[in-house]
Parts: structure tokens; sequence; C-alpha cells
């Protein structure tokens, strides 16, 4: 099944605001085994959406569009779309009834007149109900072209398509699609290509999709059988063998796991305090850490060491040491993270100090250069990193690598 997405919005094209929608909407794609062509982004313009319409049913089995479906002018998503599938529209008394109760428990009895417009479908069409707005989905289907319309809003559509596009779609497909996510981190998207070329060049079914994700690759594994089971059991016999491949660079392959959390659990299972002690960073890897549910369990708190003065005040770190090798080496990260533990009395610690740049580099101690220090149970291990990219890169890079380098020394304690 060929697809093509359409998103609906003069603020997107403006840049006001990000379009998410069409993010969601290519992953979910992807993990339904449709493949997704063609990314349209339309303003609120009659004509030039009725174009973009026309274009994507010529050449694509699925359109979905998203946006443009509440009660103002500008909002011609609904009209056009029919308009171009050749279908009236009409009132639907279902959806009116649900435009009345929404607005009633919003404790809004008088309903402005342009609401009516959402209660207007295309004749023929399966309506949606929108559980959490006044706007339904709407699934139009003619000349073997599927086209289906979802509202703007993110906590309206993801839900929507959750509970009740995706199945509707799922009962389409001629097989069971099934994935599996192997999230990789420690190694470079370069290295995890080359480990697994054979496997990506001989692809038949399963497939792995690869995905670039900064400090981490994740691994889309995807099989196609007639039962669910069977398709779990081609992706586990490739799971088994990135493990082969990757071993304990592989944190998760759970899809809902994120690396923070894989660290937090980690700390759990040794009973360990953590605590943090950050320069060019400031604050980015606690926030990190601290977005983990539970994660009060084991960080309580954390050192933002900023200035020289900050890394000798706080957390004990030697200014002959500053004055001898400067804040960004490593022999500082080794004392800000030994000086973190043994104020905070932690079992385990995380340093990080760099130059993030675009500002303060020097042709011995360039812009990128990051020395993260890690210290576990009386062992500390310093590594030295070459970032590119701009401050924030550099920065968010920092992260990551500080949580894969914990990670594998508390997998080695």
């Amino acid at each position: 099944m060929k697809a093509e997405l359409i998103t609906v919005g003069t603020e997107i094209l403006m840049g006001n605001i990000v379009n998410t929608n069409a993010a969601f909407l290519a992953a979910e794609c992807a993990g339904l085994g449709i493949s997704v062509y063609y990314q349209t982004t339309v303003g609120d313009n009659e004509k030039r959406l009725a174009e973009a319409i026309l274009l994507a049913k010529e050449r694509s089995d699925l359109v979905i569009l998203s946006g443009g479906l509440g009660p103002t002018q500008d909002d011609i998503t609904k009209e056009t779309a029919a308009e171009v599938m050749g279908f009236p529209m009409r009132e639907d008394p279902h959806t009116k009834e649900r435009i009345i109760a929404f607005f009633h428990r919003l404790g809004r009895p008088v309903i402005a007149e342009n609401n009516w417009r959402q209660s207007m479908v295309p004749d023929g069409s399966i309506v949606i109900d929108n559980h959490n707005g006044s706007a339904p989905g709407i699934i139009m289907e003619k000349d073997e072209v599927t086209m289906i319309l979802l509202p703007g809003p993110p906590d309206e559509i993801v839900p929507m398509w959750k509970e009740q596009i995706a199945p509707y779609l799922e009962k389409r497909m001629p097989n069971v699609l099934r994935s599996r996510m192997v999230k990789i981190c420690g190694s470079g998207e370069s290295d995890v290509e080359m480990k697994i070329l054979d496997l990506i060049k001989n692809q038949t079914n399963p497939t792995i999709a690869p995905y670039a994700k900064i400090g981490e690759v994740h691994l889309r594994v995807t099989a196609s059988a007639e039962t669910e089971e069977d398709a779990y059991a081609l992706t586990d016999q490739m799971v088994d063998e990135l493990y082969n491949r990757f071993g304990d660079l592989i944190y998760t392959t759970d899809e809902s796991v994120t690396l923070e959390k894989a660290v937090v659990e980690l700390l759990k299972k040794h009973d360990y305090i953590l605590t943090t002690a950050e320069s060019c960073t400031a604050g980015m890897l606690g926030a990190r850490i601290v977005n983990v549910a539970g994660a009060s369990d084991v960080y309580h708190s954390g050192y933002i060491t900023y200035s020289n003065e900050a890394k000798v005040r706080m957390i004990q770190v030697s200014a002959v040491t500053l004055e001898q090798f400067g804040a960004v080496s490593e022999q500082t990260a080794k004392e800000m993270a030994e000086g973190a533990a043994m104020e905070a009395g932690a079992d385990a610690a995380i340093s990080i100090t760099g130059i993030a740049g675009p500002d303060g580099g020097t042709e011995e101690k360039p812009v990128g250069l990051v020395y993260i220090g890690t210290f576990v149970a009386g062992r500390t291990l310093v590594k030295k990193y070459n970032f590119s990219g701009n401050r924030m890169k550099v920065r968010n890079y920092s992260v990551s690598r500080a949580l894969s380098q914990l990670r594998m020394m508390l997998l080695e304690d």
C-alpha cells in the first residue's frame, strides 16, 4: 500500500508551529507496513489544497490529511476533499448530537453557529467519532483510493489514530505486520551500519530500518506473516542476531524505554545513588534523568559547576589541577566525578566538562572537545570526545554519551 500525507495549515508553512503530525503519522504507517512515498504541506487555500489532493489521489492508494477540520472559514479540508473525491455533503445527526454533548461538558450550552459546520460530512463516508474534540474524522473510499481526514491538534489525532484508524487499516492489510525496536547506544551510525550491512542488503522478511538519534541508533525490525505469532517469531530471530553482533550496546528492545530509563533501572538494581557534576551541559543531564518516573529513588542531588570557582567550592576540584590542566581536561573531569560523589554521598557520579562553542575553542582544545567522567563504587573512568555541530548539538551528544558511559560501567560493576 502506497501512502501520501498531506498536512493542512498556513501556520505550518510559515513555521509558526512544528509539523509533529507528519512525523507521527509517518512512523505509525511504517509500523503498519505502509510505505509513505510523499509528504505535502498546504496552506489554507482551497485551490492549492484541491490540486494537492488530486495529485495524491492519482499516485497513492492511501491519502491521509490532517488539519483544517475546525469550525472556522479557513477550515476547508473536509469540503475540498469531498469535492475532489465526488462526495456530496450532508448533515450527520449523530455528529451533531456529539457536538452538543461536547460543548455541554465544557459548560457552554450556547453553541456558536459556525460549529455546526463540523456536523456536515461527506455522504457515503465513514464518520470517526472524536473522543477528545468536536471535529470528527472521516474515511472516504472510492476508485481504489482510501482518503482519511484527521483533526489537527495532536491530543486529538494521536488517540483517534491509535484507537480507531490503525485497527481499521490493519484489517485491510493482507498480512499481519509486527515490529520490534532495537535501541543501541555507545556506537555511531556508520559503525552500526557496517555491522549490519549484509543484513540490510539481503533483507526480505523481516526488514531492518535504521534511525539515527542523538547519541543513539535505533533499528526497527518489521516482519510480515499470516499470524501475529509467526510475525513475532520472525522478528525475534533477527533480534537474536542483532544481540550476537552488538551485545551490551543494545540497551532495550522496548520502544517505550529511553536510555535514561535504562540507566535508572540499572541504578535501582544495584541499589546505587547517583549524582551529577555538569559544566558545559549546565543541568541538561540531570533533567534527562529526572524525566524518568521514580528517578528520585536513585537521584537525590546534582551540581552545576559552570565556573572554576564553583568546581573548587562545590565539589572539591583542586585549584592546582585547574591551573595546570584547565577546566576542560581529563584530570578535571576525574576530580569532578569523584568530588561530586564524595559531597553527595553517592555510589555513582557522572561529570561533564567541555567546550560547546561557538566561542572558546583553541587549536589545542577545539570547540566540541568534551571530557566525561564516570565514577562507580570506587572506580573512575574518563573518556575524551570530539563532537561536531552547533552548541546545542554538542551538549546533547555529551548528555547521551554520558548516560551510555555510565550504563556500561554499571553493567561491568
